[in-house]
């Protein structure tokens, strides 16, 4: 049989396999079709002009890859006939029964079509490497889909290493586990912290936002570490009340890339627990900070308000607001779930947050909406009447209510009513 030979053909597929971090039975199979789709290239130059070939002609063509021998061979698969209507589908029944009597009409034989490499022709030999290139491609996109995808929510923090820069965006290399194979990830502007520092060859861990499910340029994996499932994952490394269930992150409101640069990276998370004897705030800021100082070191000084989660919406929306100090409290509007907190003057500014950051995050923590009030200017009539007759739905906050306030620095998404993060 003739053989097209290709010098170094089998350290090629090795090399490629090893570059493209793709098993070499996959690059067999790419390189197979990419010599396919450059004999087609071709047989099509020869008949320029005519529109002899649909999209299944070269169904029963194939290309044999041999290794050893460095080379390839294409093979043709042909119907035995009577009489031959087109030669690259069908051959006579005389032509085979020659050397080989036992065949009979309706069989199928392989033959050998290979063309010699003048005939080739370099046009050819450019559409394989097109096509392998595209092959190649298409195997990686699908290999990281199938690794990535499905990924559990803890699995989704991945360690990641800088290896380069493109435009605004940070590249870098992440793999899906101990023995896995590295893969390049972007992390976009605007999912980056303005307190990091990314420098060639420096380690972060990293959230799995996106893995893209169609062609696109640059990386497939789209990482963040803004995201507030990174800060989840932190605590729940970090604290083994929550680990074991004893204590469970209820909600988090993260701004990690602050709308003004005035103002640096906050987060809010309301954490609770069933177990009397266990405080759910301390357990996650550990004996003098130390759990909730490894969460603010790995995001680089964010910081972080841990708060008590309360299931009666008042005593939340004035937990929320720590540091400051809420003095009277009103539900003006339930259905609405709208709120006027009363604070005194000194506590405005605090319980506002600088350009508003505070009560922003309170209010993404809570699900309300959260108006300040000064209450020495506070107006009775500014209370629906239905709200001046339910006592229930006003609230003054006695200091054992809202407990120790602690505002650290960072921590993010979660279990039970979590804000998602675009």
């Amino acid at each position: 049989m003739t053989l097209l030979n290709l010098p170094g053909l089998k350290e090629m597929v090795t090399e490629i396999s090893d570059q493209k971090k793709l098993p070499k039975t996959v690059v067999e199979d790419a390189l197979s079709e990419a010599l396919l789709k450059g004999y087609e290239k071709f047989r099509r130059s020869q008949r320029l002009g005519e529109n002899v070939f649909d999209e299944e002609y070269f169904n029963n063509f194939e290309v044999e890859l041999d290794l050893e021998e460095e080379g390839f061979r294409v093979l043709a698969t042909k119907a035995i006939v009577e009489t031959i209507e087109n030669s690259d589908h069908q051959i006579g029944l005389q032509e085979v029964q020659a050397v080989a009597p036992e065949a009979q009409l309706g069989d199928t034989v392989v033959l050998d079509v290979t063309p010699d490499k003048e005939e080739f022709g370099r046009m050819a030999a450019i559409q394989t490497k097109q096509v392998l290139a595209q092959k190649l491609r298409d195997h990686q996109r699908k290999m990281i889909q199938e690794e990535f995808q499905d990924l559990d929510d803890h699995e989704r923090v991945l360690n990641a290493k800088v290896l380069r820069f493109e435009r605004q965006s940070v590249i870098m290399e992440v793999s899906s586990g101990p023995g896995r194979a590295a893969v390049e990830a972007e992390l976009p502007r605007r999912e980056q912290l303005p307190n990091d520092n990314y420098r060639a060859n420096s380690t972060f861990r990293v959230y799995l936002k996106e893995v893209a499910e169609t062609p696109r340029r640059g990386a497939q994996l789209i990482v963040s570490r803004a995201n507030a499932a990174l800060v989840v994952y932190l605590f729940e490394n970090e604290v083994p009340e929550i680990q074991d269930g004893t204590v469970r992150i209820v909600a988090v409101a993260r701004e990690a890339v602050p709308p003004s640069r005035h103002i640096g990276p906050r987060t809010k998370i309301a954490v609770d627990t069933l177990e009397r004897d266990v405080d759910p705030v301390g357990a996650c800021i550990g004996a003098r900070g130390s759990r909730i100082q490894v969460v603010v070191n790995e995001l680089r000084g964010e910081k972080i308000d841990v708060i008590r989660w309360s299931p009666d919406p008042a005593t939340y929306i004035a937990n929320a607001l720590s540091p400051a100090r809420v003095e009277q409290l009103f539900l003006v509007d339930p259905e609405e779930r709208q709120a006027h907190v009363l604070v005194a003057e000194d506590q405005l500014s605090l319980a506002i947050g600088k350009d508003g950051q505070n009560v922003r995050l309170a209010a993404k923590l809570t699900g309300w909406k959260i108006d300040i009030k000064d209450i020495a200017k506070y107006k009775p009539e500014e209370i629906p009447l239905a709200m001046q007759r339910q006592n229930s739905d006003f609230f003054t906050a006695p200091p054992e209510a809202l407990g120790a306030p602690s505002s650290l620095d960072d921590r993010a998404s979660l279990s039970m009513a979590v804000e998602q993060e675009e």
